[in-house]
């Protein structure tokens, strides 16, 4: 099993607490390590903002609201997906493409699924 690693572009609805690198979309990094925890997805913000949190609700968030506590992912409109990050700091609003999500979790279902051989 392999780690997935995707880098995108998403944007910040609300910034308290993450330093922003581009007024329009700031770099993002979705990561997924099968070693460490296969149902656990991570998504890593600018500066040291990094959530760790679970892959169905990731895609959970894809068709209806989901989550609470520190995570929470809804669908916005047809081709948009907001994922919202809790943290002491404040709370972050990130908008992806869903296309770009659906994607990533894409790679981490098949970074998972046995070779046969």
């Amino acid at each position: 099993m392999s780690v997935v690693e995707q880098y995108a572009r998403a944007h910040i609805v609300t910034d308290e607490d993450v330093d922003r690198l581009d007024a329009d979309a700031v770099p993002v990094v979705l990561r997924y390590d099968p070693e460490s925890d296969p149902r656990a997805v991570r998504i890593g913000l600018p500066g040291p903002h990094e959530w760790t949190f679970d892959r169905d609700l990731l895609e959970q968030g894809l068709r209806s609201p989901a989550g609470s506590g520190e995570v929470r992912v809804w669908p916005c409109g047809r081709v948009q997906a907001v994922v919202e990050f809790h943290s002491e700091q404040g709370v972050s609003v990130v908008q992806f493409e869903t296309k770009t999500i659906m994607r990533f979790l894409r790679r981490t279902y098949m970074a998972t699924t046995p070779v046969a051989g």
